[in-house]
């Protein structure tokens, strides 16, 4: 699954390094440009085009971002012809969607946003599942705890949101990533032993004749665990 154009969701790749910001500082007084690090040279080559863009649409790039619409780039390019050349603008845009920043808001599963800031579309459900798969991986790098049970609540959770089924939503996310695949059906093979537990608890409550209350304290279960059997 790729998505190289600058109108879609332009995800990271092998070469993206982790936790790129939005927007680069200038260099530390004393250094050498020359020596910069691939990263710190793509930074700085973009980061006028990223300072018009934050002067230009701060409810987009500001201090909180927003998943951009599709079809923004070529909108940028028709109304600020004076401002960005296409490679430039194509250049920052995927340097921006790229960041960590940017890839937060899309796993938060804000809306895609116009250039006026109005919510105009969802982020499809692939493009939310890859943002999360790709900060899942920059975050285990430097993590010391394994972080796979986390990700798995949030594919989930995920999953759960885009109102697809199961064989619907593998369709959407399948990837040739041998990895990410065994990962994701850890996802719902542990959702499938959740939902087995829940269902067993609600029908032991049913059939207990107690209050939600003389149940709880019979069994020492947590409260709010009780509730989502119940609600489930």
């Amino acid at each position: 699954m790729t998505m190289t154009s600058p109108e879609a969701e332009t995800l990271p790749d092998a070469n993206t390094p982790p936790d790129e910001p939005a927007l680069a500082g200038t260099p530390a007084p004393g250094t050498d440009p020359s020596q910069a690090s691939p990263a710190e040279a793509r930074s700085r080559s973009v980061q006028p085009v990223l300072a018009k863009l934050f002067e230009l649409y701060p409810q987009l790039f500001g201090a909180d971002f927003r998943p951009l619409k599709l079809g923004i780039f070529q909108e940028l390019l028709t109304a600020h012809p004076e401002h960005f050349q296409r490679e430039s603008l194509k250049a920052a845009l995927g340097f921006h969607t790229r960041s960590t920043r940017y890839l937060q808001c899309v796993a938060a599963g804000y809306k895609r946003h116009d250039l006026q800031g109005n919510p105009v579309e969802d982020v499809a459900p692939e493009h939310v599942y890859l943002t999360l798969l790709e900060l899942f991986r920059r975050r285990q790098v430097r993590a010391r705890e394994d972080l796979r049970p986390k990700f798995r609540a949030q594919l989930m959770a995920a999953y759960e949101a885009s109102g697809l089924s199961r064989q619907d939503y593998q369709a959407k996310v399948q990837t040739g990533d041998v990895a990410a695949t065994a990962l994701l059906e850890e996802a719902f093979a542990e959702r499938e032993q959740q939902l087995a537990k829940r269902e067993a608890l609600r029908r032991t409550f049913e059939s207990s004749g107690k209050s939600a209350d003389e149940f709880v304290d019979m069994y020492g279960i947590d409260r709010r665990e009780l509730a989502a059997a119940i609600k489930a």
